[in-house]
């Protein structure tokens, strides 16, 4: 069952009134006496995009990938309460032990990059494109995507990516076939194709809701094969922003994620995966400014962690990711009360024949990098 079926079935993810009428202080020292109770039997990662309230009880903090992975090397803990979006949740219980219990404390915080491509979709096109093409495409995938792509992507040899090791991966894809199929995110697909040489005009986009290619050209010339998906934070990043910066604050370095879209990251001075973001502005020396595009609750807390830095959004009017957001500090007493209590809601398990796939395309990524 997607997240989507479970929302609609209106199930797992309601949690009682009274939490909502806690004070911060009271929800914060109980959060502080289960995780002293529970101790190495509960885990909490946190995704560098979670609220302050939420990233102050992590265990751990980073990117989807390297939180799944620190969880798998936790064998101590029964309980990985997971601060992030589902498909990092699937992840974590792919690559956790099977004894180990994934929960998401609340299970509206889904993904709308992830949620752009289904397997469904995947299967209609890969069947549309074999037939165009013959056997001359590896697909390929962002880790922000569900399990059932990522199998889908195993089962296909191909392999997943992140943010900071695509060039890597994508420059493996060519030696493998001549062209690749990039889920979910055309945005990331294109800049890192485009990065290793690519023309922009050897790129197509896969409509996945009209089942048709977007492209004006021979389709023999094609190389790339984009997803029509995005992210909806990053991809509210302009040139205009850009323009704006430059205007009026002449002197200030612009980094961005590469889920923006090719014009911004054209535009900007340097872009990265966030853990790159965030290494780049901790090695910046003392008064250098930046305007870095990427997630709001992030900029925020690389603002208040470098005081003596001048730090702006590329965006002053963003909002935090609205999906992210959905895990607070109440979803996260919740979750833990629940635990003690042994009436545990919101477990995230993934069928054993998807989760085989999956590792197999995980595990090309692992090698590759």
């Amino acid at each position: 069952m997607n997240i989507l079926e479970l929302i609609q079935k209106n199930e797992g993810y309601q949690i009682p009134d009274e939490y909502y009428t806690l004070s911060t202080e009271e929800m914060e020292n109980r959060v502080r006496a289960i995780k002293e109770r529970l101790g190495d039997q509960l885990f909490i990662p946190g995704h560098h995009y979670q609220k302050e309230e939420v990233v102050q009880f992590s265990d751990s903090t980073g990117d989807s990938l390297q939180l799944a992975q620190v969880a798998a090397q936790n064998k101590k803990a029964k309980y990985i309460v997971f601060c992030g979006v589902h498909f990092m949740a699937e992840t974590a219980d792919i690559l956790t032990d099977e004894e180990q219990i994934v929960i998401l404390p609340d299970m509206r915080a889904g993904c709308s990059m992830a949620d752009m491509a289904d397997h469904h979709q995947t299967d209609r096109a890969w069947k549309i494109l074999q037939e165009k093409f013959g056997d001359t495409i590896l697909p390929l995938t962002y880790v922000n995507s569900t399990a059932a792509i990522k199998a889908f992507v195993g089962r296909n040899n191909g392999s997943t990516v992140t943010s900071s090791n695509a060039k890597k991966v994508v420059e493996w894809a060519f030696t493998q076939k001549e062209r690749i199929l990039f889920l979910p995110d055309q945005h990331l697909g294109r800049n890192t194709a485009f990065d290793l040489g690519v023309p922009l005009d050897q790129m197509a986009i896969w409509n996945p809701i009209t089942d048709s290619l977007e492209y004006e050209g021979d389709e023999k010339d094609i190389k790339v094969i984009l997803w029509k998906g995005h992210c909806s934070v990053h991809e509210n990043f302009t040139v205009k922003n850009i323009e704006n910066v430059r205007k009026n604050h002449t002197d200030m370095q612009i980094i961005v994620h590469p889920e923006c879209s090719r014009e911004v990251v054209a535009a900007s001075d340097d872009n990265g995966s966030t853990k790159y973001i965030i290494d780049q502005i901790e090695a910046a020396p003392p008064g250098s400014k930046w305007a870095i595009g990427t997630e709001m609750n992030l900029v925020q807390r690389i603002i208040k962690n470098h005081p003596d830095k001048e730090i702006i959004s590329l965006n002053p009017y963003m909002c935090p990711c609205l999906t992210m957001n959905r895990i607070d500090l109440p979803h996260l007493l919740w979750s833990l009360e629940n635990i003690e209590k042994g009436t545990i809601d919101n477990i995230i398990k993934v069928e054993k024949s998807i989760a085989i796939d999956a590792i197999k395309a995980l595990d090309k990524m692992l090698l590759l990098a």
